[in-house]
């Protein structure tokens, strides 16, 4: 049987990146799902191509009219709301703090905080109607450890890790799970577009930004869009009913920590000693 069979979902972000992935994995395997972007053509092309289970709404997650009309969407269509994953962002404001310009950090927050906020405040009055609910959050490793993002966009993203564990615990009595999924380096366009790649330029340079980041995290490889949509898809399911107020790290070991055998690397560079030569005696004991 279909892991989300008879589940509605509202996916935010989804009409590319993790949230076109997740919403293909989510009807792959059974669900009805709410595509909300602000990128129409991109949003209807993939409603169109996945069929009847699928419409597509127009959603800036700032707008708390346009998000709680894409809630109604869900319900009026198929009758409930069992799942929303809030994904919709971007890379935000950045550079220095004394020079950011407050406009732009406004902007920044309302997307990634307060989208967030917004996503589940209008969720949570009709999954406590119906019984039950599960709410995905998307944080990021950057909220969890510093360096990895501007300042805004981490600040944000701790705070959307944070308020999914406090829902957790206000909303487990009314049989609603809430979660934060917090990726790594996944392989998308938030990159390019807050590198200001021009559009036609963004796909040829994925496979160097791919290239870039595999040395990353020690499983050697980028996160791809599916590596969060298959963690989505878990806790949206039965199977983690026993689930709540987790941060999911997504990250292929990132924040886990760096081998042994590299610092050593490092520290014989740094004295002027061959790596390898140094390995081959630690080898020898």
């Amino acid at each position: 049987m279909p892991r989300l069979e008879n589940h509605v979902a509202l996916i935010t972000g989804a009409a590319s990146g993790i949230g076109e992935g997740t919403v293909r994995k989510f009807v792959a395997e059974g669900a009805r799902v709410v595509i909300a972007d602000i990128q129409d053509q991109r949003g209807g092309a993939l409603a169109e191509e996945l069929g009847p289970n699928t419409t597509y709404v127009h959603a800036d997650v700032s707008s708390e009219e346009q998000v709680a009309e894409a809630v109604a969407q869900a319900v009026s269509r198929w009758g409930r709301l069992d799942v929303v994953f809030n994904n919709a962002g971007f890379g935000g404001v950045g550079g220095a703090i004394e020079d950011l310009d407050m406009a732009a950090y406004d902007s920044t927050m309302a997307v990634l905080l307060r989208g967030v906020f917004l996503g589940s405040k209008h969720a949570v009055r009709q999954m406590k109607a119906q019984g039950g609910g599960c709410i995905i959050n998307t944080a990021s490793v950057a909220g969890l450890q510093a360096g990895f993002g501007p300042v805004v966009y981490s600040a944000a993203k701790a705070a959307v890790a944070h308020m999914s564990r406090c829902l957790a615990v206000e909303l487990a009595p009314s049989n609603i799970r809430v979660h934060a999924i917090c990726p790594g380096l996944i392989l998308t366009h938030i990159f390019t577009n807050a590198l200001g790649v021009p559009a036609e330029m963004r796909e040829a340079l994925l496979p160097k930004i791919d290239q870039a980041f595999a040395a990353w995290p020690p499983m050697g490889r980028s996160g791809l869009p599916e590596d969060i949509a298959n963690a989505a898809l878990w806790l949206a399911s039965p199977e983690a009913s026993y689930v709540t107020g987790q941060s999911i790290v997504v990250d292929g070991g990132l924040t886990a920590g760096r081998p042994v055998a590299e610092m050593g690397g490092r520290i014989a560079s740094a004295f002027g000693i061959d790596p390898e030569a140094m390995a081959a005696m630690r080898a020898k004991g």
